[in-house]
Parts: C-alpha cells; structure tokens; sequence
C-alpha cells in the first residue's frame, strides 16, 4: 500500500494512505500491524479520511519501510482482531447522539404545539413507569425523582419543560452508557492474549508454529507457566490451572483429561495436551467482557462511595420539594427542586474520570485493570522488588559455561537449553539464547518435564534423572555430589556471577555463569518513588545473603530478604500488610505470582512469565522501572480529580437546589443548568491528567 505524508515533525508522522475506500476491519488491521513494529509507540487510523498518524522513537526510516511493506493480506495473517469492534461502537454512539439532538429540535421547529405536546406525554410514560415500578419495589431511586419532576411538569401542563428534562437525561444515558462500553472494551483488549506461537503435537513430534496455523483438531501442548491460547478439552496430562483472568478466583483449578479448558487460563504446574476445539478468535474477548460486566472490578471504592451517595440523596431531594411546596405553595419552586439530582454528576464523571487515567497509562504502555488500583497506589506506602528481570535487565546473558564429570561444555549447554526453552523465565531465556549464538541443536530428547516452582527443572535423559536449577535444589533437595577431581574447580568458582547447576544421573555435569547486570535507571527510579511518597522499598531474592546486600547498598533499598523461596515472599507481603502497610509488588517471574496476587497491587513487567502478567493487577510494558513514578503520579492526580469533581457536584448542585426553592430559577433553567454543567464535568473528566506543566511541578515536589 502506498501512503502519501501531509504532514511531519521529528518522531511523528501523519499521512494520508492512497485507498479509495477503508472499512473499519482494514482500519484496525492497519492499526494493530503498525503498533507491531519495532520502535511505533503510537497509531491513529482514521476510516473515514484514511488518514493515519503514527508516533514513533526509532529512525524514520524504518517507520517508513515498515509502512511501503504493508498488505492487508500481510497484516491478517499476524493480527488477531478481538471480536468487539470498538471503532463500530464509537460511530453507533456519536449517531445516537447527533440523531437524538436532531430530532429533539426538529420537533420543536417543524412541528405544531398540539402534537409536541401529545408526543412528549406519550414519550415521558416509560420513564414515569419505571418510577412508579420503583415505588411499587419501595426502591427511592434517581429513577422515583425523575419521574415525579417529568410527572408535576406535565400536570402543570409545562411540557417545555418536560420535554428538556426527558432530552436530557437520554443524552445523559447515552453518554453514561457510552462510558461504560469503553471502559469494558478498552479493559477486555488490555488483558486480551498476546501469544504469537505454540507447540503443535504431530504424532510423537512437536514443532513451533504461529497461532494462527492452528486449526480446530489439531493438539498443541502446554507447559508449565504458559498461557492456553485457544479453548479445547485436555486429551494427555494433569495441571493446575490459574484461571483468574477468567473467573477473578485466583485459586487454581485441577484440571485432568477429558476437562474443558478456556484461552486465558494459566498452567501453574504440570504440563499438557489438549484437542483445540476452536480457531483463534474472538472468544475470550467476549468472556471478559461478560467477567467485567458482571463483576466490581472497574470501580474504585470512591466511585463507589459516590453512587452509593448520589441513591441516598433522593429522599433528600423529594423531601426538599415536598417542604418547599408546603412552605411556598408555589409548585414551580418545588420542580425546580426537583430539576436537581446528583446521581448523573457523580455516577458519569467519576467513571469518566477513571477511563481517561487508564486510557493515559495505556499510551504510556502500561495496562490497569481497574480503578481501584490506581485509587490503591495512590495510598500505597510500601514497595517489593523482586530482582531477577526486574530490577536487573530483562535479559541477563551466559558468560561462562564450567563442564564437570568429563563433560563438554557445548554438549551441557545443550541439554540445558533443551530443558530450559519450555520456561518462560529471563535465565531460561538466556541459556536458550546461548545455545542459539553456538549453533547448537537442542532438539527435545528428554521425557516428561517437572517444572519446581523457584527450583529448576527435573526429567530423565536416557533413563538418567537430570535436573537443573539453583544450588538449594540441585545438592540440597536432590542430593547431587561433586566428584572429588572436579572439587577444586568448583569451589574456585567466582561469587560475582549467578550460577545454574546441571546434574545427570545424580553427579554434577555443569555450571552455567549468567551476568545479570542491574537496570541502568534502577537506582534513580527508587529514589523518585521515595519522593514520591512510599516511605519503604525492599528486594526479595533469591540470590545468597552477600550478593543481596550489596545490591540493596547501591540501590538505596530499605530492607531486604536473600535466599526466598515464593511462599516467603508471599509470607513477606502478608506480615506488611498485617502491620497496615498498602503494599506494591513488583516481578516477572512465575515464582512472582503468588505475592503479586496478594499484594494490594500487583504489578508485573511486561517482558516477564505469561501467568505474572494474568495474575498482576498492572502490566508495564516499558522497559523503565521509572514508569511507576510516572504511574504513581497519575494515580495521585486521578484520585485529586476525583474528590475534586466529588466536591464541585455537591456544591454546585446544592446551590441549583437552594435557588429553585427561593424561586430565584425557573424548572427549565434549573434542569438546563444542572445536565449543561453534568456535562462539561464529564467533559472534563475526559481531558489528560498530567499535562506538561503538572510534570514538571510533580518533578520539582520529587526532588525536594
């Protein structure tokens, strides 16, 4: 495809592609390729203008050629599309709102005040219903006030007034309803699969094939720590299955064969094959939805407090028109009263509100799962690394290969790569990458893998048990002896490395040294969170209690904990919040996951295990611990913007109130006021959180 650029500036891009036509299916495949590409931070595809813009931090032209090589065709082939289609939606909102002004004034211009009136009755009667069902069901409700303003406006014969009254709820509504399909479909794609291959069983063989070659019928297999990319039912082997992105139970489920399992659920131990039942899809798409629908997950508990407040108000306001009546005895002051109702201020805004800090994080590359999460990091005191992937650099590398036993080291790398590529781990990662980089064959040749979560790895190779892992497991657990001529080497080994430990048939085979060099902005980035408000930041280790404490030293941590196993980091986060700390926890891995679902905030980096990311409340996907500065900053401005709106709604509502009993405002002009500044409130909780300026102060109040 061809594009033509309108338009340029250094790191962004708005062009017009040479297409004569652009259904919205083209758009989100144009989008979604473009967001694929190596250095594209962000993409904007308008259908309608076939115009696309496009942000990026990498050389032009490389943005370029990956733009001169785009197909559709190309494109399909690597997009999977989530069966929502949220540009469809957005159009069928913006028609329901232009249409329903339209035809608001076109009926005031065009037709005669005989049928307006008659048709405002007839329209109103829903509304009066579903007041009076209310009353029938003791419920006082928005919904009871509504229709006793709708009722008394149309018994007084003002159907001006009532005709703007109804007008406006229904924009309200549609706004309000609006809302909340974004909100549920910009969640549902954010926790959507990000799986590009799996391991397809042919026979006794397997091979690695793109997802989208699987077809319904085929068996794939899955391991320990990996994601189930499509539905299917197990035919081979027994798991614990993590099904929290499903369900929001975080307990895991035993699954044996002949079970039903869905894409989503996260293998937390064992390892199986199940017969795919359908093709990759839109199908977990629409579970989330209906999990989020059905469930609290979006709301923070001041959004909460909010529409709780706004239902209990209504008594208040009926009582204030009922009194205002009896005092005045002029009814247009008690409508006017009437007019008045927080439940659209609070109910719309605060959601808004919400909406636009995810949406914010989202362009940040880091994905929230609910406001009640920003609303916990906002109070949050206490923050838990874990260190391997997280605050070292996600990709630590094999520098030295020590064969033991008569062993050769490209062979021990191989059997260790060969174990090792199941594990989505950054040290599996790497073992797999060196024997890449030797050009070693590390064909499975192994049986069935046990995966020991923060261990290693246990199988059998020719009939010999082999295992591999940290020395706990390998000498301690398996009990692994040194043989005497290879004792000197080893314990000449140096400490400044991390070492895996390769055992074949009971005597050690191997080490393998990993250089796991800190994160260059590790240091700065804990030091912006302790301005920023959390007072204690621990590591939690793995790593023997010498090399722990000097890394805590240069980091600048509070405290820290060597030689964990997942339970006593678990353990850990329980005793903090027993203290009443709000606790954040930071990992990768999946040993991380226990304590990332039990901290107030899980937070997972995005480069890390699939079952981290499923499991953890947010997602960063940037590769820049100083992002949750960024994120706990946001949180803090969305929970201001919150109280903020909390305060205006009251206030300003409460004066509407006080000036229709005073007979100072008109029920029309009451009503007019009070949906006009619903929604410039709602307007504005729509605007970006942190602009520059608020950067910049938040930096200054920081470095304080």
């Amino acid at each position: 495809m061809r594009f033509q650029i309108l338009h340029e500036l250094p790191g962004r891009l708005r062009l017009r592609a040479d297409v004569k036509e652009m259904s919205m299916r083209q758009a989100d495949l144009l989008e979604g390729w473009l967001m694929q590409q190596a250095g594209v931070k962000q993409v904007t595809v308008h259908e309608s203008t076939f115009s696309v813009t496009v942000i990026y931090g990498s050389d032009r032209e490389s943005v370029c050629r990956a733009l001169a090589g785009f197909s559709y065709e190309k494109a399909a082939s690597s997009v999977q599309p989530l069966a929502g289609n949220s540009r469809e939606m957005n159009r069928r909102y913006k028609e329901k709102l232009v249409f329903g002004v339209l035809r608001h004034y076109a009926k005031r211009i065009f037709l005669p005040p005989s049928v307006r009136h008659a048709l405002c009755a007839v329209q109103s009667m829903p509304r009066i219903c579903r007041g009076i069902g209310n009353l029938r069901g003791r419920r006082l409700s928005v919904d009871v006030l509504d229709a006793v303003a709708i009722g008394t406006s149309l018994l007084r014969g003002d159907f001006a007034t009532a005709g703007s009254v109804r007008f406006l709820l229904r924009i309200g509504e549609i706004l309000e309803e609006w809302t909340h399909k974004r909100s549920v479909d910009n969640l549902a794609r954010s926790m959507a699969l990000n799986v590009d291959q799996v391991w397809r069983v042919n026979g006794g063989d397997k091979e690695l094939v793109p997802l989208a070659d699987v077809v319904p019928g085929d068996r794939i297999a899955v391991y320990t720590g990996h994601v189930l990319p499509l539905d299917g039912i197990i035919e081979e082997g027994e798991v614990m299955l993590n099904q929290a992105s499903l369900t929001g139970e975080s307990v895991p489920a035993a699954k044996f064969p002949g079970a039903a399992v869905y894409a989503g659920s996260v293998v937390e131990e064992g390892s199986c094959v199940i017969r795919v039942k359908g093709a990759a899809g839109g199908n977990r798409y629409d579970r989330i939805v209906h999990m989020i629908e059905d469930s609290e997950r979006l709301k923070s508990a001041a959004e909460s407090r909010a529409s709780s407040l706004a239902d209990r108000l209504v008594p208040w306001c009926l009582g204030g028109s009922a009194l205002t009546w009896i005092l005045t005895g002029n009814a247009a002051r008690a409508v006017s009263v009437l007019m008045v109702d927080f439940s659209c201020a609070l109910k719309l805004s605060m959601p808004l509100s919400v909406l636009s800090a995810m949406s914010e994080a989202g362009r940040h590359k880091i994905t929230i799962k609910g406001g009640k999460f920003m609303e916990k990091l906002s109070e949050a005191d206490t923050v838990i690394f874990d260190k391997t992937g997280t605050l070292t650099r996600a990709c630590p590398t094999v520098v030295r290969v020590e064969p033991f036993h008569g062993e050769e080291a490209d062979e021990v790398l191989r059997i260790a790569a060969c174990l090792e590529e199941h594990f989505p781990h950054s040290v599996a990662n790497a073992v797999v990458r060196a024997a890449l980089e030797r050009g070693l064959d590390h064909r499975e040749m192994h049986s069935e893998v046990e995966y020991v979560v923060a261990h290693g790895i246990a199988t059998k190779i020719g009939g010999k048990r082999t295992v591999i892992g940290s020395a706990h497991f390998v000498f301690e657990d398996e009990g692994v002896v040194i043989a005497p001529e290879d004792k000197p080497r080893f314990d000449s080994l140096p400490n400044s490395l991390s070492w895996l430990y390769l055992s074949i048939g009971g005597i050690l085979s191997a080490a393998i040294g990993i250089s796991d060099p800190l994160r260059p902005e590790a240091a700065a980035a804990i030091d912006e969170l302790h301005r920023a408000g959390l007072k204690k930041a621990v590591m939690l280790t793995g790593d023997n209690k010498n090399t722990a404490s000097a890394i805590a030293r240069q980091l600048g941590l509070d405290d820290f904990l060597a030689e964990v196993l997942p339970e006593d980091k678990a353990a850990y986060i329980s005793a903090e919040q027993a203290k009443g700390r709000i606790v954040v926890m930071i990992g990768d891995g999946i040993n991380d996951s226990p304590a990332l679902s039990l901290a107030d905030v899980g937070i997972a980096v995005g480069s890390g295990a699939m079952i981290a990311r499923e499991v953890s409340d947010v997602t960063i996907d940037a590769e820049d611990l100083r992002e949750l500065v960024y994120l706990r900053q946001l949180s803090e401005l969305l929970m201001k913007r919150i109280h903020s709106n909390y305060r205006f709604v009251i206030g300003f509502n409460g004066s509407l109130i006080l000036l229709g009993a005073l007979g100072l405002l008109a029920p029309a002009a009451s009503a007019l006021l009070h949906n006009t500044s619903t929604i410039l409130l709602s307007l504005h909780s729509m605007t970006e959180l942190m602009d520059g300026d608020e950067r910049t102060a938040l930096g200054k109040r920081n470095r304080k």
